[in-house]
């Protein structure tokens, strides 16, 4: 079940990130976490859960024979093919 608290944003930008946040997202002491916008709603992702995506993604889509670098440049030339 989702949990709901509220948190105080200073003139500045700062905030607290509540405790149950902070332990949600694996972030002892100082960390980074990543920040999503989407319209009025803001995610917020631990970066070791970003790699994680990452490479399930990789091991999704690689080849058993291609190298990274390969991979991502067959992405890169897919990227610049697409319709923008």
């Amino acid at each position: 079940m989702a949990q709901l608290t509220d948190v105080r944003v200073a003139p500045n930008g700062r905030m607290v990130l509540p405790k149950a946040a902070r332990e949600a997202l694996g972030v002892t002491g100082a960390g980074l976490v990543a920040v999503s916008v989407d319209g009025d709603a803001v995610t917020l992702t631990s970066m070791a859960s970003n790699v994680r995506r990452a490479q399930a993604l990789y091991r999704a889509h690689v080849r058993k024979d291609q190298s990274s670098d390969a991979f991502l440049e067959a992405r890169r030339l897919e990227a610049e093919k697409a319709p923008r």
